[in-house]
């Protein structure tokens, strides 16, 4: 009986040690919003930022400096502190998301009441495909697939349309990386010849790569420059998507990333910018 309530007690300790350091953690975020505040005006030093902040000048001291090294802030001799360049660079990567979204809206609701499919727009993310906005279908089909999901470029429709201006090497390099992870079906071979009649069509399937019996149409969205930016793709379960209706399904799909394209800017004929091999 002593030694359960020895364990009872040891593990009631560590309960309390994970909540202390994961309060202790909470106000640390908080005070580091709290500082972003105070800079918000323009450059301010260190004594009013303490005064300020209610803090003392070491802990401020501590705490802008670690915003400092993240570039959150930056620091101007005799000047004080100001915000950084990774703010600048945050506001400007969540307008554009959100001025991408809210201009494609119409553009996927339209599409998805047309087929009565689900609607993804995605962008690259790193060497993933981001989910940024889904419009449900009408149709009874279970898409595991939500806003903020992050996926295989290579194995996903709408991946591949973000990859089409790629060079080869790329798609190499992303193919391997994904098939490592366990995701891929198909010989490399197999998955280039598909790849190289997307990027000619200006259209991408994915044929129950990504996920079993979900099949889907994909094309990519341009900038005004001609660079890929996003890419919309149309899902269904595979017995609503054989190949005929895929083929179909194609202009509907390309013609509705047209036109988010030309509301970003694009008109036909601008050429697009090849983008450099990865390593």
């Amino acid at each position: 009986m002593r030694q359960k309530t020895s364990n009872s007690e040891s593990d009631a300790s560590e309960n309390l040690g994970r909540e202390e350091k994961k309060a202790g953690g909470s106000q640390t975020l908080q005070r580091g919003l709290d500082l972003l505040d105070q800079v918000i005006a323009g450059p301010i030093k260190l004594a009013d930022l303490s005064e300020r902040m209610g803090l003392t000048r070491s802990t401020t001291h501590r705490l802008a400096n670690a915003m400092v090294e993240r570039g959150f802030l930056t620091f101007l001799p005799r000047e004080g502190y100001q915000l950084g360049p990774k703010l600048l660079q945050l506001g400007f990567l969540a307008q554009s998301q959100a001025d991408l979204v809210q201009i494609a809206r119409p553009h996927l609701e339209a599409l998805a009441a047309a087929s009565e499919d689900v609607v993804h727009l995605g962008r690259l993310d790193g060497d993933q495909a981001l989910y940024l906005d889904k419009i449900p279908g009408r149709r009874r089909v279970e898409i595991s697939s939500r806003i903020g999901d992050r996926h295989p470029l290579t194995s996903t429709g709408l991946g591949k349309a973000l990859l089409m201006d790629d060079p080869e090497g790329n798609w190499r390099r992303l193919f391997d990386a994904d098939q490592a992870a366990g995701t891929h079906p198909i010989a490399y071979e197999s998955w280039l010849e598909r790849m190289r009649d997307y990027a000619v069509t200006g259209r991408a399937f994915d044929l129950e790569e990504n996920e079993d019996q979900i099949r889907c149409v994909a094309a990519p969205i341009r900038d005004a420059s001609g660079a890929i930016v996003a890419a919309i793709s149309l899902s269904s379960a595979a017995q609503y998507m054989d190949d005929g209706r895929m083929a179909a399904l194609s202009d509907d799909v390309r013609a509705a990333a047209h036109k988010v394209s030309a509301d970003l800017g694009w008109a036909p004929g601008v050429k697009s910018p090849r983008r450099p091999v990865r390593r």
